[in-house]
Order: C-alpha cells, then structure tokens, then sequence
C-alpha cells in the first residue's frame, strides 16, 4: 500500500461539522469560523531526517524547509500564512546548538512572510529529528483556488523550471505566496497546487479532482539547469525531461486557467513578475490520465513522482 492508497483509506470516513468548506484531498483544509470576509486556511506538514533532510544538512535550512512546505501549501490556495506551531521530536543524544540552529533558520523564514510561531511540542524520536509544523492562513471568503475547477479547455501553467531539486533548490525554494495571490486577485484560476512530489504526480491529483485528462507538451517543459546536467553524467539513467517530471520538491506553482486568458496572463506576469518563468505546458481535455504528447505523437504518462512507501 503506498501513500495515496493509504490515504485514500485512511480519509474515507472522517467526522466533519459545519465548519468545514474543505476538508482533506486538497492542499489545506478551509474552514468557515464565522468571520464575514475571511476563511480559514488550515495545514500540517512533516520533515524526516534520512528523507527529507540528512545530518550533513545545514540546520538553518532543515527549519527553513520545515516552514516553507507549509507556506507553500497555503500558496496553493492563493492564501495568506498567520501563525504556526512547531513539534519538533529528537533523539536522546541531541545537540542542542543544532536544534537552535533549525529554529533560527524556521524563525528567519517565519519573520519574512509575517507568521508568528505561537507554540508547539518537542518530544523524543529514537535515532531521527522529526518537524512537523501546524500553520493557520487566512484567504478572503470565495477567493480559495481548490484542485477541482480545472475544465476542459483549460491551458495548462507551471512557475519556475522543474527537476534537479536535491541539488540544493528542495532547501532554498521561496514559497510562491505573492504570486498565488496577485494570480487570484486579478484571474479566475480554476485550478492550483503546488509541485511537491513532482509534477507527473500533482497533475495526476488535479485532474482526478477536476474529472479532467490531459495533455502535456514535451518540448514545452521548463527544464531547470540542474536537470539538465545531471542527464548528461555518464552515471545517469534519467533523461532531463523525466527528470522534471518526477524529481519533486519544486514548490512551483500548478495551475489551470481558461484558454481564453492565456496572452493576458503572460504580458501582466512579464511585468509583475520579471524575474520568475512562467511557462504554458499544455491542456485540459474531456477524458481522463494524462498524455504526453512529442514530435513523434503522444502516448500515455505512466511515471510517477515521489511517493512515500511505494
């Protein structure tokens, strides 16, 4: 049983109440607590030391990825972060200037976006740190992009250039909350997430939510450079395009817009956002999977990106 399946099973019947507008299946829970022009965004999100991070790793940037998962998170429904909480389980032989290290690097992140860290845990852990980080975020009531809009017709955008993430991007990636948000404020976006476990994968979760296929153009993929190198090392079996399909950990924003939208989106992106891509990689069709379409015709995606116990 991988992670999805477990999930799956795991969520089928979960209690809910009335205030619950979202709950799991989407990139945080939306809750509606009253507030007449505000929802609540609500994620919890884990780090393991031997898969997300090892001991060589700076700790400044273990607590900065710990953080910025989540904040990533809260981006993919176009929100903004208000407070978080930190659990944080260590072996018993831990050291303690490491562990400051980590909440120095959590905190400096946490200070840039303007989230409070209000509390937390620490409990032991044999062998391995453990974060996991509980964070609240607001998003203005009908403003929430979900996962399940996308329809048929619908191009396909991604931020940034994917693949070739270890190579140190997974530790330094800025969670893309300005751009979700001026994306929501000034588009109908009928669908987002964030890349997380690779884009092969997130797709497959849109268009499973959206009951949507597919369709993406090789040639169209923003390849990072890091990808691109690691392919041409004698040792290596990846190609650079699959690489950025299923490496994970680009924290680049997913998203589905009306075709129509498409010239408009990229001539005002050009302008507020200078210095980031922003790349059309496809279409929503009628149907379901997802094609992946070349110069020598299409044929169905079977790669996968990260998933845990697979």
């Amino acid at each position: 049983m991988n992670e999805f399946e477990l999930i799956a099973r795991l969520t089928k019947h979960l209690p809910t109440n009335p205030t619950v507008v979202a709950g799991a299946g989407d990139d945080c829970a939306v809750l509606d607590l009253g507030a007449p022009e505000t929802l609540i965004l609500f994620k919890t999100d884990a780090v393991v030391e031997g898969i997300h991070f090892t001991r060589e790793t700076p700790p400044e940037k273990i607590g900065r990825k710990a953080l910025a998962r989540c904040l990533s998170d809260i981006a993919a429904m176009a929100g903004t972060p208000t407070a978080a909480l930190v659990t944080i389980a260590l072996p018993k032989d831990f050291d303690a200037e490491f562990v400051a290290g980590i909440y120095d690097g959590l905190n400096a992140l946490a200070g840039k976006y303007g989230v409070a860290i209000v509390g937390g845990e620490t409990t032991t852990n044999p062998e391995r740190i453990l974060i996991s980080i509980a964070l609240l975020g607001t998003v203005p009531r009908g403003k929430q992009v979900m996962r399940s809009g996308a329809k048929a017709g619908d191009a396909i955008f991604v931020t940034g250039e994917l693949g070739g993430s270890l190579a140190g991007r997974h530790l330094d990636f800025e969670p893309r909350l300005a751009e979700a948000r001026w994306l929501a404020e000034h588009f109908k976006i009928h669908a987002l997430m964030d890349l997380s476990d690779g884009l092969a994968g997130d797709l497959r979760h849109i268009v499973k939510a959206s009951k949507v296929g597919a369709v993406l153009l090789k040639t169209a993929l923003p390849i990072a450079r890091a990808a691109k190198l690691r392919a041409k090392e004698a040792d290596s079996a990846k190609p650079a395009a699959l690489a950025a399909l299923t490496d994970g950990e680009d924290f680049e924003l997913l998203f589905a817009i009306a075709s129509k939208d498409a010239v408009k989106l990229l001539d005002g992106w050009k302008k507020k956002f200078p210095g980031l891509k922003l790349s059309c990689i496809g279409k929503i069709v009628a149907g379901e999977g997802i094609e992946l379409r070349d110069k020598n015709g299409s044929q169905k995606l079977n790669a996968n990106g990260y998933v845990h116990f697979a």
